[in-house]
This record gives structure tokens, sequence and C-alpha cells, in this order.
């Protein structure tokens, strides 16, 4: 079975859990014996793990034909063979697009101001691949890919799978950009098959963008196991330390996180606050922390990745993740990971299989407040979540979800 899949992230450059769920789940589905997977990014920095896939820079497909020689192109792309495989599966006119000297297109590899003339880019670079490679279905990783995998079906035949990681609604509670919902709504309208990462998520797709039920199956995230999570230790300090980690936007409701702490500091002694991430509320939090009066409790580390975010979650005594609407939410299975009991928002699909983290409403602060007093109050309690946490972590395997994905792939060949 060969997949192509279209995604925007893949570890270790990424900004958000869009990558980690990318890797997770490819290398989850790597362990089928006849499962080969081509994973297209707009541009890769070549440190990329290719141990279990083949990841293709949509940066270095060429769009538009130029005279180039091997020598020229050589220096120029990771691999001049495939550059030379993609030149002759140009079949359309893209000299409109701004392209490089051998004509490819500049990537950023991010979320600039021009998204939406990148994701119209990328689109090309799609109809390419699709002209130059086999495969026996098209797989796209949320809406900014969703364009190409609907280019790429059009053009193969082949049929069209699309994972819905979160939708404009979650990220921008309700004011919904009409843009992005175009470009989602056509993803799914076009798709065989939908894959949401929650039944939260399901639900959403099915009644805000009007979804036959039996087109949409849930697969819920996993966690990649660590194999470093054995040198992870909490340091011997007097206060404890309670975190947030995650992009710092209205979604994932950081400003509870703030209000949850000045009420535990108004009644509990021996604990500090740490907002880790960025984001656009990031200066905003600041602010209101001053307001506060806690900004000497309380901490911001700016992004952090790859095994700080590890290191950080196991220097914490509790990991909050107070989302107002969250898909899924990776992180708090990582904290889990690493011993650290989690308070997560009721309002997040991981809420749905996690039986050893404690729910809340992402609202009630004054819950929040009182189970972080009790876990830096009392240690039976702190072990007890610590302790069977890291056990259900074990059970939660991407090779799972990989399977459930396989087995859409075989629905919709049929």
């Amino acid at each position: 079975m060969k997949a192509l899949m279209f995604g925007w992230e893949f570890p270790p450059h990424i900004l958000g859990g869009l990558g980690t769920a990318s890797y997770g789940l490819t290398k989850g589905m790597s362990l089928q014996q006849d499962m080969e997977i081509t994973f297209v990014i707009p541009k890769p920095w070549g440190d990329e793990d290719q141990s279990f896939l083949r990841i293709i820079g949509a940066n270095q497909v060429p769009v538009v034909w130029k005279e180039a020689d091997y020598q020229y192109v050589m220096p120029r792309v990771a691999n001049a063979d495939n550059y030379f495989n993609f030149r002759n599966g140009i079949r359309y006119d893209f000299s409109r697009i701004g392209t490089n000297d051998i004509g490819c297109i500049n990537f950023s590899g991010r979320y600039p101001e021009n998204l939406l003339e990148e994701i119209s880019n990328y689109e090309a670079v799609a109809s390419v691949l699709a002209h130059s490679l086999e495969f026996d279905v098209i797989h796209s990783h949320d809406w900014l890919t969703y364009p190409a995998g609907i280019f790429a079906k059009n053009i193969s035949g082949k049929p069209l799978v699309i994972h819905v990681h979160a939708t404009d609604y979650d990220r921008s509670r309700g004011q919904v950009n009409p843009d992005v919902y175009r470009i989602e709504k056509a993803g799914m309208d076009n798709a065989n098959h939908i894959i949401t990462v929650s039944n939260l998520t399901r639900q959403t797709v099915i009644e805000k963008y009007h979804q036959h039920p039996d087109k949409v199956t849930t697969v819920h995230n996993a966690v990649e196991p660590l194999d470093f999570v054995s040198q992870l230790k909490k340091p011997e300090r007097k206060d404890k330390i309670i975190t947030f980690l995650g992009r710092i936007t209205m979604q994932k409701g950081p400003e509870y996180f703030v209000e949850v702490a000045a009420c535990v500091l108004a009644h509990t002694k021996g604990v500090r606050f740490v907002m880790a991430g960025s984001g656009d509320m990031m200066n905003k939090m600041i602010r209101l922390v001053a307001q506060k009066g806690i900004a000497d409790k309380f901490y911001f580390t700016g992004f952090l990745s790859g095994k700080k975010v590890y290191e950080m979650l196991a220097q914490s005594d509790a990991y909050m993740m107070p989302s107002v609407s969250e898909p899924f939410g990776i992180s708090p299975l990582e904290a889990m990971q690493c011993g650290t009991p989690s308070i997560i928002s009721k309002q997040s699909g991981c809420a749905e299989i996690l039986e050893h983290a404690i729910k809340t409403d992402y609202w009630d602060i004054n819950a929040m407040a009182d189970y972080i007093h009790a876990i830096v109050k009392y240690p039976a309690m702190y072990k007890s979540l610590r302790i069977n946490g890291l056990a259900e972590i074990e059970t939660i395997k991407w090779e799972y979800a990989g399977q459930k994905v396989r087995d859409i792939y075989e629905k919709v060949r049929h």
C-alpha cells in the first residue's frame, strides 16, 4: 500500500501539535510491513527522520520548466534525480507563480502572512507529484493541504482521505474565517473519507460542515515512546511548579491559567507557575500577570522545542491545559509520559480517552485551583496520578491509530 501524504509540518521543526501527530502516525503506520509513505512538506530542513518514510520538499519540486543541466541542479536540491523526474511531470502552465532559477517555489515552511498564497502554490506542486509518482491513496493533513489533495485526486483518480486535526471553529472560538471555512468545506466535500482526532471534532465536522456521519471516523491521537524518559529527573526543590505549555492563543485558554495562578497564589504558598510557548496573546498575558500582582511567582520561557519540552514537563509537578476548544491535545499525554499529573479541560478531545487525568470545565477556575492545591499539598494524590498516568500512557500507542487509518485506506480503495 502506497500512500501519498500532504502535510505542513514535520519534526524536529514544528510550531504545534500537527507535526507531532504527523510524525507519530506515520511512524506507527510504518510498522505495517507493506506500507510505503511519501510525505510532502513545503520546506524540509534536512534533519528530518526518514528511516520509516520518504520526505519530499515542495520547494524542490519544479512547477515551471527551466533549462538546467544536472551539474547546475545538483547543489541546489537534495536529490537531482528526483528533480528531473518531477520536471517531466509538469503538465500545466504555472508561470504566473514566482519561481527560482530552476523553476521551484520558495516556500517559507511556516505560517506567513501570505499563507493562502502558499497553500495555492502547494496545490501546483501536488499536480506535478500526482503526474510523477505511483500511489494508492492520498492523505491530506489539516486544511492547509486539502486543495493539494483534491488536485492530486482529480488528476490520479485515487481516493482522498483528509485528516481533520482542528477546524477553524476551534482556532477562532467561533469567529470563523470565511476563506478558511471554504477550504475546509471543499476538502471535506471532495474527500472519500474524513478522519477526525476526536469525537468532539467529528461532531463539529458533521454539524458545521454538513458531512454524512458514515463518512467521518474518529482516530484518536497517541504519544510517541520516549527512549530518554528515564533520564528525565525532577530536581529537589522547595517550591512546586505548575506548567502551561503550548501556543499562547485564545483557543488554548491562557487567560484561565493566569486566573487560576492568581487564585492559587492567594491561598497557597510554595507554588510557582510557568507559561511555556509563544503566540499572539503573549504580551496580553504578561500584562495580565502584572495586573494580578503575581509576576514574582510567574515565569514565561518563550517557545520550547525538542527535548526541552520534555525536560520542562518532567520538572513540573502538574501540567494544566485549560483549552476552550481542543480537538485533541497531545501535550497532556506527553506530560503524563514524563510522570507529571495533568489537569485538562472537558472541552478537549484527549479527555475522551484519558482516565487518569483530572478533567474540569475550562472556565471553572475555582475547581482547577482546588485540584492544584490538592496535588501540591497531598503527596498521596500526586503519587496516585503519577503512577496511574504512566501506566495508562503505555496503552495509547500510535501503532493502534495507524492500523485504524490503514483500515480506512482499505475501505476507500474498494
